[in-house]
């Protein structure tokens, strides 16, 4: 026999194997009604399948939280389906049946507002919570964006070796409460001077907003959230655009972010590691094209 005809025949048996696989692993997992049962908390978020040109590279990833709000046992997926807008989250939630639906409580998501109008048309029930993994990541991207700003402005460079901006950017990123003595005395030194007072400022904001969530008290939390929410949502110098457009987002979002305070065990962290182990697939089968097979994964 060719090696030709060896190859085909191999591939024959491979593509049968595979299918069968699918097959099977439709019927018992994916098509099995039990694994939406109980499902009162629901994570979503978006996720990079291939980092292609070619085609939608983004699926929208469903997870039960429930588990992990009431204590129970560890997140789960749910499902995982192609493409990442409103129309992809709004269609799969349409798809199940209404006692489920209103079984839901509780929507923790990130800041795509698609989402977020998606759960409020099919869930109307449930509160939306953004969790706090994305709030900071917010805070955290306005100030990044400031400090480059600022560095552009003075050095008329991006930051290099040397440049304070550039040596503090790591620092500007740790909580207050976790600073070396190195860190608190970079961070002393680039604060004097007052060119750099627009960073200063925006540094400030994405520290409240750490303390916010940081604080035991979640009442008192909230009510940290909610002064910050405020105190940047108006009035703020046209100088600091960075600040300016994070009150923005903020107020648009206040009622989720807010929300979380009163929903324990509804951040979408368990959504992120989940996230992360499909990006673990991801790298060790580098070759895969096909969403299904993916999904199946």
């Amino acid at each position: 026999m060719s090696i030709a005809r060896v190859t085909e025949a191999l591939a024959v048996a491979w593509n049968t194997a595979n299918d069968a696989v699918l097959a099977e692993g439709k019927r018992m997992l994916i098509n099995d009604p039990a694994r939406l049962d109980a499902v009162t908390a629901v994570g979503v978020d978006e996720h990079v399948w291939r980092h292609t040109k070619a085609g939608d590279k983004y699926v929208t990833v469903i997870i039960d939280l429930t588990g992990i709000r009431d204590g129970t046992g560890p997140a789960c997926l749910l499902d995982m389906v192609q493409g990442r807008s409103k129309q992809a989250f709004k269609t799969w939630l349409a798809e199940r049946e209404q006692s489920w639906r209103q079984a839901v409580e509780v929507v923790a998501m990130g800041g795509f507002t698609g989402f977020k109008s998606a759960a409020s048309e099919e869930l109307p029930e449930a509160v939306t919570v953004m969790d706090p993994f994305h709030v900071v990541r917010l805070a955290g991207a306005a100030l990044d964006r400031c400090r480059r700003r600022v560095q552009q402005e003075i050095h008329g460079h991006r930051g290099r070796a040397g440049d304070p901006l550039c040596t503090a950017r790591r620092s500007l990123h740790t909580r207050t409460g976790l600073l070396t003595g190195k860190q608190q005395a970079r961070l002393q030194a680039l604060f004097a001077a007052e060119e750099h007072v627009e960073v200063e400022v925006t540094w400030g904001v994405y520290q409240r907003v750490i303390t916010a969530y940081r604080d035991p008290d979640r009442a008192r939390g909230r009510q940290v959230m909610r002064q910050v929410i405020e105190s940047i949502s108006a009035g703020v110098p046209e100088a600091l655009g960075e600040v300016i457009t994070l009150g923005r987002t903020l107020k648009k979002r206040a009622a989720e972010v807010l929300a979380y305070s009163q929903r324990p065990g509804t951040s979408n962290g368990p959504t992120e590691a989940i996230n992360g182990c499909l990006e673990r697939l991801r790298g060790s089968a580098l070759g895969f094209r096909n969403l299904t097979n993916y999904i199946a994964r």
